[in-house]
């Protein structure tokens, strides 16, 4: 009896997995699993009623809105931190500079991790401070995501506090800033919220391509200079597409 159950269990899995990679036909998923289309069948009808997968006209299968619901529930359960702290830690590791994350709750952009950089220069930043909306570059990348009338609603709120020379005062050049950010998938803040700091941002995404988080580094002049600062932005991307795949975003 646990044999046969671990058998189907087994075969579940695999034909989930299968259509994790896309839609399939019965015949395709039967092919995979290597038993009849009558035995895939009686696997696939009871996930279908629990909307797990999905039939459409064409009666190809595809994955179904009640796994994505439980793929959502087990990333709230564990939190975004937790799940980016792999990754943070090794970027941190990696290249010695400051690793922040943060999230965009209740209107405001909140740092909710940080490593510090290996560097005896240390950022105040500390997790539960909000970062400014118009200049951070955690900011900028969370904003970049909201739907356009939202992130104009938002553009039009903000008390725009001149930090230095670099930073965006206008609503319209906080909105021409967000446009180019979403078209190249990371954003930067040269020294806009303080003087000798710059600071590279990337998205991570959950398994709907919504951004959830963003991390960022950030570095002082006398440390790195921003053209330098660059050279380390693959790697800052590479973390979290990294994270974005453990939230069960699949691979572009």
């Amino acid at each position: 009896m646990g044999s046969t159950v671990s058998q189907t269990v087994d075969r579940a899995m695999r034909l989930l997995q299968e259509l994790g990679e896309g839609e399939r036909t019965l015949d395709e998923l039967a092919e995979v699993v290597g038993v009849h289309k009558s035995t895939v069948l009686r696997l696939l009808r009871p996930m279908e009623d629990a909307r797990i997968v999905q039939r459409d006209a064409d009666h190809r299968y595809r994955l179904g809105p009640q796994l994505f619901a439980l793929a959502g529930a087990a990333l709230e359960q564990r939190g975004i931190r937790a799940v980016a702290a792999p990754q943070l830690r090794a970027l941190n590791h990696d290249t010695g500079q400051t690793v922040h994350l943060a999230a965009y709750e209740g209107g405001d952009v909140v740092y909710i991790d940080k490593y510090d950089s290996h560097q005896p220069v240390r950022m105040y930043s500390r997790i539960g401070l909000r970062a400014p909306l118009h200049c951070a570059a955690v900011s900028k990348v969370l904003l970049a995501d909201l739907p356009e009338a939202e992130r104009r609603r938002v553009a039009r709120r903000i008390t725009y506090t001149p930090f230095t020379p670099n930073t965006l005062t206008t609503p319209e050049a906080l909105l021409a800033e967000l446009r180019t950010v979403a078209d190249q998938g990371w954003a930067q803040d040269r020294a806009e919220h303080e003087a000798f700091i710059n600071c590279v941002a990337a998205p991570i995404r959950d398994i709907t391509g919504r951004v959830v988080a963003a991390v960022s580094l950030s570095v002082p002049d006398l440390v790195l200079p921003y053209e330098r600062l660059l050279n380390l932005l693959p790697r800052l991307r590479q973390a979290a597409d990294a994270v974005s795949a453990d939230c069960g975003l699949a691979p572009s």
